[in-house]
């Protein structure tokens, strides 16, 4: 009994110190002028995205969905408006069988106008049309003229007039192992693009946000792929509230010679040596994963941040 239990004690051991060994990310040389360490390459560890992750992401489409069928009511119609899991919904339009999916969109529209960056609106235009995907659906009864259906799995509530469309399944994303993040990585001359809105339209994100990017599957996107997210200080300065900090003093009054900060049109000037914000290395500050393409736009889910991700951040292939 002893050797047994001895032996289990060092399988044991061993079984931890491989786990151990696979959460270790691999080593990485570090790029010729720089130095490895966890400030500049700290560790980046993601998880796979969750059913809910790839089925209530939402997207951007420039071609407009049909409202052929909608959602008209459900079995406690009127005095219920909204419908969730495993509740009955009646839905609008022919060619339904019985056995069939849906999965049940909505047609959205952004109540507050105001543009979180210069000229979010105008690139919202050209992108298309912003959908929310809200449930998935099977049609149990077509005896009416009303088919029924039962909700299966939401996201979140439904309501009359969201739209259904046939439901398609989804491809599944590959997550790499931990790896080091290089946080000041040049540009490398690869797809870019611009995380023009956010799923609920949020603005300051962290991992899990969904984001819908301005790139697609014509220009050779697709689900898996790895965007890295990045922020120069020339961007915090147009930003109306980042640029705030940019006019407080810097200095202390010891100095003799003060530095001045350019553009000087938020320090007033001065008369030491001129700090450039230009010339301060862009950051990367987090990682997106494409889930979901159309022709022209992606659906992006943050795997990971060092900080807020913000609507209006720069995104390009990730090497």
């Amino acid at each position: 009994m002893k050797k047994v239990g001895a032996l289990l004690v060092i399988w044991l051991a061993v079984a931890a110190a491989a786990q151990q060994a696979d959460s270790n990310p691999p080593e990485q040389q570090a790029p010729q002028g720089t130095l490895l360490n966890n400030a500049g390459f700290p560790i980046e560890r993601i998880q796979t995205p969750t059913h809910a992750d790839l089925y209530c992401a939402g997207f951007v489409s420039k071609q407009l969905l049909p409202n052929a069928h909608l959602v008209v009511g459900g079995l406690q119609s009127p005095n219920t408006t909204k419908f969730a899991n495993a509740e009955l919904i009646y839905l609008s339009g022919g060619g339904y069988e019985t056995g069939q999916q849906y999965t049940i969109v909505r047609e959205l529209v952004d109540p507050n106008r105001y543009e979180l960056f210069a000229g979010q609106h105008a690139m919202m235009k050209s992108m298309g049309q912003p959908y929310s995907e809200l449930a998935r659906v099977r049609i149990t009864d077509t005896r009416s003229k009303s088919a029924i259906a039962q909700v299966e799995f939401s996201c979140e509530p439904l309501v009359p007039g969201d739209i259904a469309i046939p439901y398609a399944e989804k491809p599944t994303v590959s997550f790499h192992p931990p790896l080091r993040f290089d946080r000041f990585l040049p540009a490398n001359g690869k797809t870019g693009a611009r995380i023009v809105l956010a799923r609920d339209f949020d603005s300051e994100l962290g991992p899990g946000a969904k984001v819908y990017m301005n790139v697609g599957a014509d220009q050779g996107v697709k689900v898996g792929d790895y965007f890295r997210a990045v922020r120069s200080y020339s961007a915090d300065l147009r930003d109306p509230v980042n640029s705030l900090s940019f006019k407080a003093s810097t200095t202390e009054d010891t100095q003799k010679t003060p530095p001045s900060l350019e553009p000087r049109m938020f320090t007033g000037g001065g008369k030491g040596p001129a700090i450039h914000v230009a010339d301060f290395p862009r950051r990367a500050v987090g990682e997106v994963v494409v889930i979901n393409t159309t022709p022209t736009t992606s659906t992006g889910m943050v795997v990971f941040a060092l900080e807020d991700v913000l609507v209006g951040d720069t995104v390009e292939l990730d090497q």
